[in-house]
Formats: C-alpha cells, structure tokens, sequence
C-alpha cells in the first residue's frame, strides 16, 4: 500500500515546544516590564474616591441617597494610583455634618487639606467638582388633618356627599423629614378605593402612603373610620308659563306660542315641597340685549335643593310694532 503523506498543518513537538517558550518569554518580559512601572513615581488619573456621610441619625434622614463617591484627580506611585482606581482596601473619606439640615451643599474647596492628608502617600491634585450636593432633613413629628383623596372614590349617577366627613380620629400623626411633611400642607388624602357610592358610608379605611414616601414617612395610626352620608337628586323637567315684566306697548315676542321647559335636578328628600311651587319663566324687558333684541329667560323661584337647573330655549327675539 502507497504510504499516507503526513498532514502539512500539525506542527511538530519540537516546534511547540519552542513557541511555548517564546510565549512564556513574552509573559515573564511583559509581566516584568508592568511590575517595573508600577514602581515607579509621578504617574497621574482620575478616581472616584468613597466617601460616607457622618451626622446624628436619629434625628436627621437623607431625603434624596447621599453621593457614594467623589471625583479627583491624584499622582503618585503606580501601584497606589491603581489600588485606588480599583478600590481594593480602600477606606472611605468620611464627611462630617454637625448640623446637615442648615446646609444643601459642601464645597470640595473644604475638603481638599483634609482628604489630601488621608489619601497620603497619593497626591491630591485636585477635585473635578466645586462641591456635593445633599438634602438631609431633621426628623419631626406633625398632627395632619384627613381629607378624603377625590382620586380615590366616585359617587352613583346624580349623588352627592351632604354635610360633613367625619373622621376617627380626627387627626394623624406622622414622623419623617421636615421637608415632605411641609409639602402635604397640613393635610394628609385618605384614599377610600371604592367607586359608586349611592348610600350613607361608614368605613375603616387603611392609610396608604405613596411608595416613594413609604421608606421616609411613619404613620401612627394604621387606620381611620371615615363616615359621611349621602343625598340623591332625581331627574325630571317642567313646562313653563311666561311673565312678562316691564314689556312697552310696542314690544312683543316673535313667537307668542312658545312655552319654555325647565330641566333640573331635585334633592329627593324635598320632593314634595317641589310639588306645591309654582314656577315660571320670567322676561324682563329692562334686561334685554339690545343689540340682537333678545331676553334671557329666567326660572322663578330657584330653590336651593334644585341644582343643574336650565331653561330651553334659553333667549326668545323681540318685535316692535
């Protein structure tokens, strides 16, 4: 049989052995070279350096997260600039606050000598920023009064709340920072989650808190009884006799036959009382619009249990003999 040619590809064991010790030279020579300019001084780069924030916690909170870090500028050794580019065992520069809710910002200027003197061996150059912002509050306590939150209930077709809300209790007292409690302005929304509501309510309702106020905020109270009753106005409308009031000789109205109708919502509870009036549909002539020569009719009497009360049509035109 005709002898197989070997491979033209596959690299002979000699030949490998000596690239693995060319490779390993280009190892040890790049690794030596890296170690040797690690060593040496006056190198230069940015960092984000860690910082923590130091202030009585008890009686003060950070409303917004406090920065974690601040951006200088550093030379010196290369093994130190790198330690501190990576963070490896790197403490944190503390910030200390004697009274933080008197201030909204430190100025990096402040914190140059010292920070220059805790990153020591590393020189300090420079900070990137004019200063860090932070908002910390002082912790207080206040009494809100409950207003029930319009977003959180509907009422039934033609239903309104009548009289006074009641709540129990009649105050809540919350716990968190000065300047959230500011912002509900002495009230806080009790949000009812229920929809249609067409009879006299009585509920005990669980205070919510928005999300982003539920880690800052404290409520002492976890529920309130909310009681309110309810009145329901009923549909109907009314024809109308006309009373002319202040009418000359000459005037008149272009349609002598009309006969304006009343639309209107009434309380039910004054139905019968509605019953035993007598309505009409005033003219004044003294109130007329002269320009286009027409008057606005107007119902007589309005009781105050009728409500979206409206006449149609609601102008009639004038004619002068």
């Amino acid at each position: 049989m005709p002898e197989s040619k070997k491979s033209s590809w596959r690299i002979s064991s000699k030949r490998l052995s000596d690239l693995k010790v060319v490779v390993l030279c280009i190892i040890a020579a790049t690794t030596f070279w890296i170690l040797n300019a690690l060593n040496k001084d006056n190198y230069n780069t940015i960092v984000d350096y860690p910082i923590q924030w130091e202030f009585d916690r008890e009686n003060f909170v950070p409303v917004k997260p406090l920065p974690e870090s601040v951006q200088i500028q550093i030379s010196g050794n290369g093994w130190d600039l790198l330690r501190k580019y990576f963070n490896l065992n790197e403490p944190p520069f503390s910030i200390i606050l004697a009274e933080p809710s008197e201030r909204k910002f430190i100025l990096t200027s402040e914190l140059k000598r010292p920070l220059g003197e805790f990153i020591t061996p590393t020189q300090l150059e420079g900070l990137l920023e004019d200063s860090i912002l932070f908002q910390i509050d002082r912790i207080v306590t206040k009494n809100l009064t409950p207003v029930l939150d319009t977003a959180g209930y509907s009422l039934g077709k033609n239903i309104e709340i009548d009289g006074e809300i009641t709540f129990l209790p009649k105050q809540i007292s919350v716990t968190g920072p000065s300047s959230i409690l500011d912002s509900f302005d002495g009230k806080f929304p009790v949000i009812l989650n229920e929809n249609r509501i067409d009879n006299n309510f009585t509920k005990k309702v669980t205070l919510e808190l928005d999300k982003n106020l539920a880690q800052l905020v404290q409520i002492e109270q976890k529920e309130i009884e909310v009681q309110f009753d309810v009145v329901k106005y009923l549909e109907g409308n009314k024809r109308l006799k006309i009373k002319k009031l202040n009418f000359p000789k000459r005037a008149s109205l272009e349609n002598e036959e009309i006969t304006p109708m009343m639309y209107y919502l009434v309380d039910e509870r004054k139905v019968n009382d509605f019953k035993e009036i007598e309505f009409e549909a005033i003219l004044n002539y003294g109130r007329r619009n002269r320009e286009d020569s027409t008057i606005t009719l107007e119902v007589s009497p309005k009781p105050d249990y009728l409500k979206d009360l409206k006449i149609e049509p609601a102008q009639v035109k004038l004619k002068y003999e």
